[in-house]
C-alpha cells in the first residue's frame, strides 16, 4: 500500500453461527472496544484531568448497537434461526499529522 486511495481489506469474521454463539461473538467484540475507549477516557482524565468527548460519543453508540444486535438474536433464538455474519475490516492510509 503506497497511496492514500488504496485500500487494504481483511475478512474478521465469516460463518454462520447458532444465536448463542453469535452472541458470545458479537458482545464479546463489543465490550472489548467499549473497554478500548473507557481506557482512553481514564487516560485523558489522569494526563489532562479532561474527558474523552469522541470515546465518551462512541461508548454510547456502541451500547446502542450492543442493545441492537441483543434484540435482533433475541428474535433468531425465538425463531429458530441461525445468523450468517460476515465483517470485514477496511484499511485506507492517511496522510500524517
Amino acid at each position: 500500500m503506497t497511496g492514500e486511495s488504496e485500500m487494504s481489506t481483511h475478512q474478521l469474521i465469516n460463518g454462520v453461527f447458532g444465536p448463542s454463539e453469535a452472541n458470545e461473538l458479537l458482545m464479546c467484540l463489543i465490550e472489548d472496544k467499549i473497554s478500548f475507549h473507557r481506557g482512553n477516557i481514564w487516560s485523558r482524565k489522569e494526563r489532562f484531568g479532561e474527558t474523552d468527548v469522541a470515546s465518551e460519543k462512541r461508548i454510547n453508540a456502541l451500547r446502542q448497537t450492543k442493545a441492537d444486535l441483543a434484540a435482533l438474536i433475541e428474535q433468531a433464538d425465538a425463531a429458530g434461526q441461525r445468523l450468517a455474519i460476515h465483517c470485514t475490516i477496511a484499511i485506507t492510509l492517511q496522510p500524517g499529522s
